[in-house]
């Protein structure tokens, strides 16, 4: 519980004083996104400049299994590589500029895990291009699959950012000063239907990245079905608390998807 819990849902969780010299800031999150940024974005540039993956690259991607360099990137893998990078760049923001942070906490291993993953996301897309077959090159133009990846992507960043705007002004007064960093529950747009439809978005932007692949990549099936358990536990944590906290939460709100979870 000390590994997998965060922010609110932590603080009700009893644990032993030494324990707590694991703990990090919660608004150390803005890491996460940071590095990505940095990192995506120099991914992104040596992919689109090159032909073949440089030396380095090609070895750190055969880590994960790929064993051949790609002659040409996709179009695909460049379209996943730069909205990955479009929505770090929007967390980063909103880390830094919307979201009001608590004095929450998270475990350290959950800050390395959260650091390292950003990075072995960027390879994984890497080595998505060389395993999925039938792609086309960078030169082809966008295919139907492409359009709706994009499109989805879009709606999905939209919706994640409406959320956070709403779970910052639960904090701030009119004049957008911080008022309070207590703990509220959440209401108005799709807090009325799931407890965090933030979690949603986020499961709904890594569809969008499969469904640019055609749907042909099981390795990024594979790392939406790793959001989608990863989201729906996080989920699952707020709801209960929700519950527990507040007695006029509506009891027949889901967590995670409407009418389902």
């Amino acid at each position: 519980m000390d590994l997998i819990r965060y922010g609110k849902t932590k603080e009700t969780l009893k644990r032993d004083s030494w324990l707590r010299a694991f703990d990090v800031p919660k608004r150390w999150f803005w890491h996460f996104y940071f590095v990505s940024v940095v990192w995506n974005g120099c991914l992104l540039v040596l992919t689109f400049h090159n032909q073949s993956y440089p030396k380095w690259l090609s070895s750190l991607c055969s880590v994960l299994g790929s064993t051949s360099n790609a002659n040409a990137h996709s179009l695909s893998t460049l379209l996943v590589q730069f909205l990955i990078w479009i929505h770090s760049l929007r967390r980063l923001l909103e880390c830094l500029v919307v979201s009001v942070f608590s004095h929450g906490s998270m475990h350290m291993a959950q800050y390395l895990f959260g650091v390292g993953y950003y990075v072995i996301l960027g390879l994984t897309v890497l080595s998505s291009d060389q395993q999925t077959k039938g792609d086309d090159p960078i030169r082809s133009l966008l295919h139907w699959y492409h359009v709706i990846g994009i499109v989805l992507f879009v709606v999905s960043s939209w919706l994640q950012h409406q959320c956070m705007v709403l779970l910052a002004g639960l904090r701030t007064g009119k004049s957008g000063l911080v008022e309070t960093l207590a703990h509220k529950a959440p209401h108005g747009g799709l807090f009325e239907w799931v407890s965090c439809p933030h979690y949603l978005a986020e499961l709904l932007i890594y569809t969008s990245f499969s469904i640019i692949y055609g749907g042909q990549s099981l390795t990024c099936w594979l790392v939406v079905l790793y959001v989608f358990f990863n989201q729906a536990l996080a989920a699952q944590l707020c709801h209960e608390l929700y519950i527990t906290k507040y007695k006029y939460y509506p009891r027949n709100r889901r967590a995670f998807i409407p009418f389902l979870l």
